[in-house]
């Protein structure tokens, strides 16, 4: 009998063990700051940790494994190491600017190794222009000096979760083939060399072979994650000739990706711009992105943005706006301008990309002059802006028909026409029916394009 007990109680110390090991204690104290809560995410895993009125916080995270996650507290999100059986003790003060953290216990010598990676600092404050701005010989040198030194303090670290040690490895390379892929960008952008290209020996081969196939790594990895997207995104996206014509045929190269969260982060990013009102075959690319999708979340966006698109389709009737103040005096109605084309410009005074088009629809509206086409610019602006909306008009000398919508981002105008971002164009037919919910920006020729083969109809 006694052996029985003895036996049993051993069970119950090793069960109460294997419990306790899908556990992390996370505690600490944040200094000056003003924020409720923490946030540790991973994915679709989320702990909120409330900190009290003096700073401090303690919580215990269930586990679904160990792993990198990210720490947020109103900043740009950090990364963290989370293991099973951890009990991480942090410090920080909000008043850091990079909110730099002091880890201790359990877990610590993984996250303050995190916190001092070489390059990382410099490269997050003002370290990017000076990095970006190399030549790149000195560039190349530079970042694969980073990841030797940190590869050489990784390989130092002792007493820590070899699952962290496999697992930074890679993200060391990954991290640096990143910024091999960010260089063309930066360093054109820093230097003002608009035109520069990298040579063609500059990228690494692993870098031009790179298959995006690993779960792991796109969890665990910001930069795998990163070059995963961009990659994905520009398979999509090289693949469409015309955002007015994509067809599901076009997106074959989602359906291709292995990673089931990348595929669901790449219809995330890109669903809402390819299920445009000015492209006809929007209902075949919802079914399609539908189809391809797990996230239920990303399902219930690309469904309210369908069916708020599904009635702006070409040659439907166009939502009407009325009683718009009009600039030059009175109030004017779409239906005032039955019988010409109307391409209205939605905008604002606070917009600075609404701005940097007026140069182009001026040009537009000076080519178009005497043909059967009205140019109306409606501004959302709010009534403490009405000052600022006459004075531009002035200032900026725009023509046209200049009109102030009723209620900014609340008429119903821009409501019905699913208006969540400015500037945007609108062409509306003679007969009052759409030709494009999403129509080119002054500054893109295909306007000029669609405006001829318009215009043509009704000679």
């Amino acid at each position: 009998m006694k052996k029985i007990v003895l036996i049993l109680c051993i069970m119950l110390i090793v069960s109460c063990k294997e419990d306790q090991n899908d556990y992390a204690i996370i505690s600490g104290t944040f200094k000056n700051t003003k924020a409720k809560e923490i946030i540790i995410s991973k994915g679709k895993t989320e702990f909120k940790l409330a900190i009290n009125d003096d700073g401090t916080f303690s919580d215990t995270l269930k586990l679904k494994e160990s792993g990198f996650y990210n720490l947020s507290i109103g900043r740009q999100p950090i990364p963290i190491y989370v293991a099973f059986g951890d009990d991480l003790k942090i410090s920080a003060d909000a008043k850091s600017p990079k909110l730099e953290m002091n880890f201790e216990g359990i877990g610590a010598e993984e996250n303050n190794y995190l916190m001092s990676k070489v390059g990382v600092k410099g490269f997050a404050d003002k370290g990017a222009e000076t990095l970006f701005s190399l030549d790149e010989v000195a560039f190349k040198n530079k970042i694969e000096s980073y990841k030797s030194e940190n590869q050489k303090v990784l390989e130092g670290l002792k007493n820590v979760d070899t699952k962290f040690i496999e697992q930074e490895k890679n993200n060391l390379t990954y991290e640096t083939l990143s910024l091999y892929n960010d260089y063309e960008n930066g360093h054109s952008y820093f230097t003002k060399k608009r035109d520069f290209e990298i040579s063609d020996e500059f990228l690494p081969e692993n870098l031009k072979t790179i298959v995006f196939d690993k779960v792991i790594d796109y969890e665990n990895s910001g930069a795998y994650k990163k070059l995963a997207l961009n990659s994905s995104l520009d398979a999509v996206f090289n693949n469409i000739e015309s955002p007015s014509d994509v067809k599901p045929t076009d997106l074959s190269s989602i359906a291709e990706i292995k990673i089931p969260a990348l595929k669901d982060d790449v219809i995330g990013y890109a669903g809402t711009m390819l299920m445009s009102p000015a492209n006809n075959n929007m209902e075949g690319v919802y079914r399609f992105l539908l189809d391809h999708v797990t996230d239920i979340e990303i399902k219930k966006t690309l469904t309210s943005t369908y069916d708020k698109n599904k009635n702006l389709l070409k040659g439907m009737p166009s939502p009407e706006f009325v009683n718009y103040e009009n600039n030059a005096g009175g109030e004017t109605s779409l239906k005032d301008l039955r019988g010409k084309y109307v391409y209205v410009d939605v905008w604002a005074t606070w917009c600075g990309p609404c701005i940097g088009e007026i140069p182009s629809l001026k040009k537009v509206e000076k080519q178009y002059h005497g043909k059967n086409i009205e140019f109306v610019s409606a501004s959302i602006d709010t009534p403490n802006a009405y000052d600022k909306w006459k004075s531009m008009i002035k200032e900026k000398e725009l023509g046209g028909t200049q009109l102030l919508a009723d209620n900014a981002w609340q008429s119903k105008f821009v409501q019905d026409y699913a208006i969540d971002g400015i500037p945007r164009f609108i062409l509306i037919d003679p007969e009052g029916n759409i030709v494009s919910a999403d129509a080119p920006r002054p500054s893109n020729p295909e306007l000029v394009t669609i405006l001829d083969s318009e215009l043509n109809k009704t000679k």
